[in-house]
């Protein structure tokens, strides 16, 4: 099935490294329009002039912002708009966490923050790219979760809860505006090797106990997260909305990972399970 997007113009957040990246590239590979946005400019700029260079049917561009300044969202999403007069779709990969450990030594400043920036975030990304793609008569918006949000991984605080949060949300948004052809989905991806984890990656405990728990037991790549995006953006997918796809070799059917070897010198044995 060969996907095209020309002519069509898209917001992917987080877009300057990773799965963001991934799918920007696959997009403008397509022929899209494509306008990157994350907090660092430099990073952004790199990104977009490698793309430029291996996809000429499509274009790259990019501004920075911060997802959890609303302002500066809804400028970007009217930026994006206006390059072709639509926005098509968004992607929302642009999410993180800001502490992990125990739940009885969360810090709850970075709790908020955390909150912060993959609920907020995820609602004014979607707020703001849901009301163009209305005026527009339709679009897609894909927002990327996590593993964590269906199968509990011990110590990793907020990043889990929030991020089922998103789901939530999702499903949300695909039951109110089904009615204007605006699709919303979401995929859940599991371990995807990028810089964020090489550290997860580089450890034989914690990278053997995924192989372990993941019946296709190899760490998923950037692009099998970004070629299930592009599906769900694509016509190929335009009768499916309000659904989270798990890209994650099958981890959903066992449990979350094991990261006691990582976290066990920092917390204790006891501090793991709650001793304080």
């Amino acid at each position: 099935m060969q996907l095209s997007f020309e002519d069509r113009t898209y917001l992917v957040t987080g877009g300057g490294s990773g799965i963001g990246k991934g799918v920007a590239e696959g997009l403008a590979k397509a022929g899209a329009n494509v306008m990157i946005i994350g907090r660092g400019a430099d990073r952004l700029a790199a990104t977009a002039e490698e793309i430029n260079a291996a996809a000429p049917s499509g274009s790259v561009r990019y501004e920075p912002a911060d997802v959890t300044n609303e302002d500066q969202i809804a400028a970007v999403v009217d930026a994006a708009t206006a390059w072709n007069g639509r926005l098509h779709g968004a992607v929302h990969c642009a999410g993180g966490s800001q502490t992990i450990g125990p739940i009885t030594q969360m810090d709850s400043e970075a709790w908020r923050a955390t909150v912060d920036l993959n609920i907020n975030g995820s609602m004014y990304v979607l707020k703001h790219a849901a009301r163009q793609m209305v005026r527009g008569g339709g679009g897609s918006f894909v927002g990327i979760s996590s593993i964590a949000s269906s199968n509990t991984h011990r110590w990793f605080g907020p990043y889990g809860v929030t991020k089922s949060g998103l789901d939530h949300l999702i499903q949300l948004a695909a039951d109110e505006l089904g009615a204007s052809w605006v699709r919303v989905n979401g995929i859940r991806p599991g371990l995807i090797r990028t810089e964020l984890v090489q550290m997860v990656l580089d450890s034989p405990e914690i990278s053997g106990d995924y192989a372990e728990c993941t019946p296709l037991p190899r760490p998923g790549e950037v692009d099998d997260v970004a070629n299930a995006t592009l599906f769900l953006l694509s016509d190929a997918a335009q009768w499916i909305t309000g659904q989270i796809i798990g890209v994650d070799g099958g981890q959903n059917l066992r449990r979350g990972p094991d990261y006691s070897a990582m976290l066990e010198p920092a917390f204790g044995a006891d501090g793991l399970r709650g001793v304080v």
